[in-house]
């Protein structure tokens, strides 16, 4: 009998060993597939941002070296009437290239190279002015020398040739302006339509190596400039550029035409600039893969050897149960469950529960605290069951995931949609309510995504018999997660004060029933809340007032309540100071007044007062630099809190979207010749602040530094 017991029991093993490596096949190829299809549409995502990042930087610099271009060209243009009237009067003739070069400072060199034989006086006449590049002196000279020939030069003959303004090829200029230029040219016509002259006026091309050298969108691309025959102008790195054009496979080039003077930019970059972030991800979900797989081994292991309990099919229906006891194991292994959660913590209080109503449920709710800030969310999966809590626990796994990387509720539950819309296939979708709570400040930021709103427990300290303001909390019309990809969501914020709660939940509570099919409904939920509790009283009290109004009515929903006690003692506003300046850099100084001021209501050392300056410096700077495109008037409004112990800086713009707080940290034990340009400035400002935070807020930028004093 138990030889007989024995062998059926090592039937039934085996019999699940090999379902079970046939699932964990199935498992191994369709993970590799998942990743192989994440990595190749991750790539071309990565590869579409990199071509628009590289189109961006070219149009950048191509408006740049069109300013020069511009000015050059006008240059030439608006002085050509006095080219012309001072031909009958060549010993005048010198003073028009001096003051070309006297009213514009990018022009380095400028003639008036008269045609052979024109002047009877001076067979060959072409006084030229240069600029000295160190000095800025301008001095002047005579290309009209044996040496020089300049009736054969490239920029004396092609105008003649096209018969209007032309730019000439790339050259050092030995025995004129003694550098690597290139030249702007346009005849000169005299009364009868000849032409007498060619006016010129020379730009040097080390402004454009420097350009070039602060335009690499990775830290490995390399720039050039080519002319209209190809001649190599400028380029950050030849050895590799000549690679490139040997077709390096490895390399990803980007063009753009200069107007008018047949010049072409390029941008390349190495294709493991690109894709290092993607390969480092790719090896990170591998690593995932493993560890899953081990898990379904470990899974489906425990679920062989309960398997060996059962012949018959009542035993079979005590193993689903059992499964779905241990998938309800696992799901509420996920959930924070343990109070008081931060027991060393006095400034913030919460208590939670899940009440599924099946093994396994669609519910969830998760928090954790990352740069004193409490990061929280609540939400409900439509559907029940195990369809339920997969989805249940793939938004829980995502929230964690993008909210240890970003700080902003909108971001958040953007990037949370878009996973959960790519592959949506069943239709699932999720209500997800996300806050940031500041437990510095008491800033709320909070996002909601088709959820219930929460409802807010307001301290009244005007109460002596323990009142509270009961209101549900105002919240935008955002959809729910995995409906509509690349959605929109809004974000909100509310101020928090000591002694306030925040109470969260699913609608299975105000959609519990009763045995008269009656529904508990929101004015009985808020009910119990007009009395003060801690977090727990007001869990007891909401569970309490469901239990006595459903009875013994079979529960229809997952039940799930949330309540968040802020008891910070927020340091009161002393003071309040704004500063608004235009985007010039000349208004910067006016910084240095503003914090003066600022030290000497808080009595700062002059150590503390000149680290708070350079890195309300740096922040500005960096605004009024980039943040309105080249000529547009902008504002950059400043304003200061002082606090007790604490002094924030708000830096509102209106400029272009710009996180500085993603610039990835430097390394400044390196060389500084061996650090990638760029970071210093937000690594200064990270250094002297307690914290940074930025948030894109009505179309503006938001940057707000806190320094503890």
């Amino acid at each position: 009998m138990n030889n007989t017991t024995d062998r059926s029991e090592k039937k039934i093993l085996g019999m699940s060993i090999g379902a079970g490596l046939l699932l964990v096949i199935v498992a191994i190829a369709t993970l590799e597939a998942t990743g192989i299809l994440q990595y190749v549409y991750t790539q071309r995502a990565i590869k579409k941002e990199a071509t628009e990042r590289a189109e961006s930087e070219l149009r950048g610099v191509n408006h740049r070296i069109m300013d020069v271009v511009n000015q050059a060209e006008g240059a030439v243009i608006n002085n050509m009437w006095v080219a012309q009237w001072c031909l009958d009067n060549t010993d005048n003739l010198k003073l028009v290239p001096q003051r070309v070069l006297e009213v514009n400072p990018s022009v380095v060199g400028s003639t008036i190279a008269l045609m052979p034989g024109y002047s009877k006086q001076h067979p060959l006449y072409a006084p030229y002015a240069t600029r000295d590049i160190e000095t800025g002196e301008i001095k002047n000279l005579s290309l009209a020398t044996e040496e020089y020939d300049y009736p054969s030069q490239e920029w004396f003959v092609m105008p003649q040739t096209v018969q209007d303004g032309y730019w000439s090829e790339p050259y050092f200029d030995e025995g004129g302006g003694n550098m690597m230029m290139s030249t702007f040219a346009m005849p000169v016509k005299d009364s009868k339509d000849n032409i007498a002259a060619v006016f010129t006026a020379d730009i040097s091309l080390d402004w454009l190596a420097e350009l070039m050298e602060n335009s690499k969108p990775y830290p490995n691309a390399f720039c050039a400039v080519t002319s209209r025959n190809g001649q190599l102008m400028v380029c950050t790195d030849s050895a590799r550029f000549m690679a490139d054009t040997a077709g390096d496979a490895s390399m990803l080039r980007y063009s753009a035409p200069v107007k008018r003077t047949g010049w072409t930019l390029t941008i390349t970059i190495p294709e493991d600039d690109i894709l290092a972030g993607v390969r480092h991800v790719g090896l990170m979900v591998k690593i995932l893969q493993i560890l899953g797989i081990i898990m379904i081994i470990i899974i489906l292991r425990v679920i062989a050897k309960n398997q060996i309990k059962y012949k018959n099919l009542s035993a079979q229906k005590e193993v689903m149960q059992n499964e779905l006891r241990i998938g309800h194991d696992i799901q509420m292994s996920m959930i924070p469950k343990t109070f008081p959660a931060f027991p060393k913590r006095t400034d913030i209080d919460i208590a939670a529960c899940i009440i599924p109503t099946k093994e396994v449920g669609g519910d969830l709710y998760d928090f954790y605290i990352r740069d004193e800030k409490l990061f929280f969310c609540i939400g409900d999966v439509s559907g029940k069951g195990v369809p339920a809590a997969l989805v249940m626990t793939v938004t829980q796994s995502l929230f964690r995931a993008t909210s240890g990387r970003e700080s902003s509720p909108a971001k958040i539950v953007s990037a949370m949609n878009d996973s959960m819309s790519e592959k949506n296939e069943n239709s699932m979708f999720v209500t997800f309510f996300c806050g940031v709570l500041d437990l510095l400040t008491g800033q709320l930021r909070y996002c909601n995504a088709g959820h219930n709103p929460p409802v807010l427990i307001a301290n009244n300290p005007q109460s002596d018999n323990q009142q509270t303001t009961v209101t549900p909390l105002s919240v935008q019309s955002n959809v729910p997660l995995g409906i509509v990809p690349a959605f929109a969501f809004k974000e909100q914020q509310i101020t928090l004060n000591y002694d306030d709660s925040l109470f969260l939940y699913t609608d299975g509570i105000t959609e519990a029933e009763n045995a008269a099919l009656d529904q508990f409904g929101e004015d009985r939920m808020m009910a119990p809340f007009h009395k003060k509790h801690d977090a727990s009283g007001y869990l007891d009290a909401i569970r309490t007032a469901v239990t006595d109004f459903v009875v013994d009515a079979p529960q229809s929903d997952d039940l799930t309540v949330f309540v968040i006690h802020f008891l910070a003692q927020v340091d009161s506003i002393k003071q309040e100071r704004h500063l608004i300046l235009h985007n010039d850099i000349q208004q910067i100084p006016q910084l240095a007044d503003f914090m003066e001021t600022i030290s000497n209501e808080k009595q700062l050392s002059q150590n503390d007062t000149m680290s708070l300056n350079l890195a309300l410096e740096e922040a500005v700077t960096n605004i009024i630099l980039y943040a309105y495109p080249k000529g547009a008037d902008g504002l950059v409004d400043i304003e200061a809190v002082l606090r007790e112990h604490s002094i924030e800086f708000i830096i509102t713009d209106s400029g272009v979207p710009f996180d500085p707080t993603t610039v990835p940290e430097i390394d400044v034990t390196l060389p500084a010749e061996e650090r990638s340009i760029g970071g210093l400035g937000i690594y200064l400002v990270r250094q002297i602040m307690d914290s940074v935070h930025y948030q894109r807020l009505d179309n503006k930028n938001i940057l707000t530094m806190l320094k503890n004093v």
